[in-house]
């Protein structure tokens, strides 16, 4: 556990004239959350999210509200049969919460677990399964859910019929079908962030496949895909100065697409350090910026957020504020559409690290969380005014 002097240290830091607040610190105790991985919502100035871990003597994951000043109420302790794990974003629609849990509920065996749900929750933290995924049909859904005339889509890391991941639909009622099962090779695999609806047509990426090396798997692909399930491939990425791996869900501006990738980009290390990309929707891909490691920051694993036409995002590691076993704490950092890219933000260890979930704009703060560091090492959940 930090010194107190320490985590008073960090709650409040000023870097390239921006506000970095820390506005609470995990600390499990079979009582709160631990491990937040997913990006935050706002309802009606209230923040919610979920936690990986943390909740009780399972240790299954949370979902919690939060003021804008850091005061944390727990809502719900997943305990199993109702899910566990819960790692991507939430959903509000109609007065309720929809999300995904990546094990949990009562189907399937995955890796010695059931293989994930879709859940429905009130405001007061009332829960109830919708889907129990069975393998088949999907398994381990990553990623959150999106919203298009009533009907919720997302996607499994694993499952369907090559075992490569789906994209799935589902009604509130819980009637869910398998749009498309990844198979590999050029079509891609293991989506595991959002999707996007863009003019009635979801766009997303997957981790792996495509047609282009990286050790045979693929590098990763960005595709589209109907409401009625026609898949096309918009883009494979090809590793090297393209970039590779894409973890994160993309972002609209002005018609385009923006996204990010793990890896790639060249630049530091045998896999690079990652890159933010834009894509027109017909399929043309432009590398915007190649993280450079060290204070630049490397390997941005989540989305990037709007902000008045500029972009905000985060890497899990790099900046310049050192420890975190010497690879940095990780960066908030800034990219116009044209490419100039500014850190506005190093992690330090006591004030968050290894931030993986995208950034909320709420009246012009962000707000965002940490999967680790803080006072007790368990997480974070931070604003930051640009």
């Amino acid at each position: 556990m930090a010194l107190p002097s320490q985590a008073a240290a960090a709650a409040t830091r000023t870097e390239t004239s921006v506000k970095y607040k820390l506005l609470y610190s995990f600390s499990g105790h079979r009582k709160n959350g631990t491990h937040p991985t997913a990006a935050l919502i706002a309802v009606k100035g209230t923040l919610y999210g979920p936690t990986f871990h943390g909740g009780g003597p399972q240790d299954l994951g949370t979902i919690f509200a939060m003021t804008t000043s850091g005061k944390e109420t727990t809502l719900h302790r997943f305990s199993g049969y109702d899910g566990a794990l819960p790692d991507g974003n939430l959903l509000y629609m109609n007065g309720r919460f929809y999300g995904t849990t990546e094990q949990g509920g009562s189907s399937g065996s995955c890796s010695g677990s059931y293989c994930g749900t879709v859940f429905s929750m009130t405001p007061s933290g009332k829960e109830a399964v919708l889907h129990s995924f069975a393998a088949p049909d999907g398994a381990e859904p990553e990623a959150g859910l999106v919203n298009v005339k009533g009907t919720l889509y997302g996607t499994t890391l694993y499952g369907g019929t090559k075992n490569g991941g789906t994209v799935f639909a589902i009604t509130t009622s819980g009637k869910e079908k398998v749009l498309y099962s990844f198979p590999g090779g050029p079509d891609g695999a293991r989506p595991t962030s959002d999707l996007i609806n863009l003019n009635g047509t979801l766009y997303g990426t997957t981790q792996l496949g495509g047609t282009n090396g990286c050790g045979g798997s693929g590098c990763g692909v960005v595709f589209s895909i109907t409401t009625s399930g026609k898949e096309t491939v918009q883009h494979a990425f090809a590793g090297g100065s393209d970039g590779a791996d894409p973890t994160a869900g993309l972002t609209g501006l002005n018609g385009i697409l923006y996204g990010t990738t793990l890896s790639g980009g060249g630049g530091c290390f045998s896999t690079s350090c990652g890159t933010v990309f834009s894509i027109i929707p017909s399929g043309k891909e432009a590398v915007l910026h190649a993280f450079g490691g060290a204070g630049d920051g490397f390997s941005p694993y989540a989305g990037l957020t709007n902000v008045k036409g500029t972009l905000y995002g985060t890497t899990v590691n790099g900046g310049g504020a050192g420890g975190c076993s010497g690879y940095g704490c990780g960066t908030i950092f800034s990219i116009t559409p044209s490419g100039k890219e500014t850190v506005l933000y190093s992690f330090e260890r006591y004030g968050g690290m290894e931030p993986l979930g995208a950034l909320l704009n709420l009246n012009g703060t962000l707000y965002g969380t940490t999967a680790y560091g803080g006072a007790n090492g368990l997480g974070t959940v931070f604003s930051l005014t640009p």
